[in-house]
């Protein structure tokens, strides 16, 4: 085996060129290769308390893995993870290791921490792109399960009980399934085919999905029982967008965040002959500080915007968006107007437009700067609106991402099912609601979170689940 590597810098990840890359929708990072895997893996200490499995959501033997990628044997760690994760390529390039497995690697008290989610991401395409065989199908236990919603804790939990023999159908509301990772993650940050591929080894355990079936529609929670299923596990996202409230978010022009990304990802209006429509080009301000702004953001560059605009309220320390997609967003030119905070959206009348010309169209936002008062309850400095600072951002194209909540369609045609005031469904340690044998987890629970938490989300439902059912 090769020396261990006691750098203090990671292997730094290979990436487009950001002149590139602002005109085309493929993956930014292009992958660690064999030789920068290994290099990297040597500087993991194998740690015997293992500090970084404490901050993983879903628990991967992460040390045991990396020592498998020093042997060379790829296929080994893919094995180890796929032990604890049901979505390995993703993880590897949307989870938030800097905040999490990353954030206690002690290699990161005297430098950086080793790249755990660039080894994560590595591992899986290797298998992705080696490995042909399909996973064994688990024999039946009889026991049938319904998981509502195909994002990261629906398909964690499917396939966490996929992989213990019990029958699983997943009904998803869109055409496609993957969830928020289809139709939020522009294919620069998560290609399509990484999340289809991932779907597939699901099915292949036996894992059957059934797309275009709206749950509270369609089919109601209930009816789910009545066709045999022991227990529903309730992974619906949080799709239903927030906005300011302040005037003009009715121009044409104006779109929520999850709309813009779901016309360009899922839908694919980026194409000449889309039957779905967007913006293109011209100047866009982007209001939020989140990943999912960063997301629109580029998008909408990608798209032909000759101007991006990120308009947050707070500073720069302050913008919840991972480092990683801060920077490339920066690189790729997109302007970052700090500070500031939106008070009206400017409207015109075109009358030779007949989409909907009662309400007219953007042509520009007015805000207020802002500075940083005192502590909110979450200890992030408090933005304060300063007096007579008003001005106007001249664009043609606003994408609002101040956040989402979960669709309430699901708890108002499921009696019984209690939910907090924000519309989060209410459940215990073990994911269970109010309901006998109806679970829930990820951002239906929690609001808008990250992949990773909603994928933990479902593996504790799912050792619920059998633990119910087993008995």
């Amino acid at each position: 085996m090769a020396k261990a590597n006691m750098s203090l810098k990671r292997n730094t990840m290979p990436t487009q060129d950001a002149k590139v890359r602002a005109h085309n929708f493929d993956e930014v990072a292009l992958g660690y290769t064999e030789e920068q895997a290994i290099d990297e893996a040597m500087r993991c200490l194998n740690c015997k308390n293992m500090p970084c499995v404490d901050g993983c959501p879903v628990k991967i033997h992460i040390p045991e893995f990396i020592s498998k990628i020093k042997e060379g044997d790829f296929e080994g760690a893919y094995q180890i993870i796929s032990m604890s994760s049901s979505l390995p390529a993703v993880c590897g390039r949307v989870c938030p290791q800097e905040t999490q497995c990353e954030s206690k690697c002690v290699r990161g008290i005297k430098g950086e921490s080793v790249g755990i989610g660039r080894l994560e991401r590595f591992v899986a395409d290797w298998h992705n792109t080696f490995c042909t065989d399909e996973p064994a199908r688990p024999a039946s236990n009889g026991h049938r399960v319904a998981v509502v919603g195909s994002g990261p804790s629906g398909l964690t939990c499917a396939g966490d009980l996929a992989k213990k023999g019990y029958e699983v159908t997943v009904f998803e509301a869109l055409h496609t399934a993957g969830g928020v990772l289809v139709y939020g993650i522009p294919e620069f940050r998560l290609p399509k085919n990484i999340v289809a591929k991932e779907v597939a080894t699901l099915k292949a355990l036996g894992v059957k999905i059934e797309t275009n079936v709206v749950i509270g529609k369609t089919l109601t929670v209930d009816e789910l029982f009545e066709m045999g299923c022991e227990a529903v596990f309730i992974g619906s996202g949080a799709g239903l967008p927030n906005f300011m409230g302040i005037p003009g978010e009715g121009l044409n022009g104006v779109y929520s965040a999850n709309e813009f990304l779901t016309r360009s990802n899922l839908m694919k209006s980026y194409l000449s002959d889309s039957d779905t429509p967007i913006m293109k080009g011209g100047k866009v301000a982007v209001v939020g500080g989140g990943n999912v702004a960063m997301d629109a953001a580029r998008t909408a560059l990608r798209l032909g915007a000759e101007k991006v605009y990120i308009v947050y309220r707070r500073s720069m320390e302050e913008l919840p968006a991972r480092r990683e997609e801060v920077e490339h967003a920066e690189e790729e030119g997109i302007e970052f107007r700090l500070l500031c905070n939106p008070t009206e959206i400017i409207g015109y009348h075109n009358p030779d437009d007949m989409r909907d010309p009662k309400n007219g169209f953007v042509a520009g936002m007015k805000c207020v700067r802002m500075e940083l008062g005192e502590p909110d309850a979450k200890g992030r400095r408090r933005p304060v609106e300063i007096p007579d600072s008003e001005f106007e951002i001249e664009v043609d194209t606003v994408i609002m991402s101040i956040g989402t909540s979960p669709n309430p369609l699901i708890k108002s045609t499921t009696e019984g099912l209690e939910v907090n005031r924000w519309g989060g469904i209410v459940v215990n340690e073990d994911g269970l609601t109010s309901r006998h044998a109806i679970y829930a987890g990820g951002d239906a629970v929690t609001g808008a979170a990250t992949v990773i938490s909603a994928m933990g989300a479902g593996k504790i439902a799912a050792k619920a689940i059998d633990g119910a059912l087993s008995k």
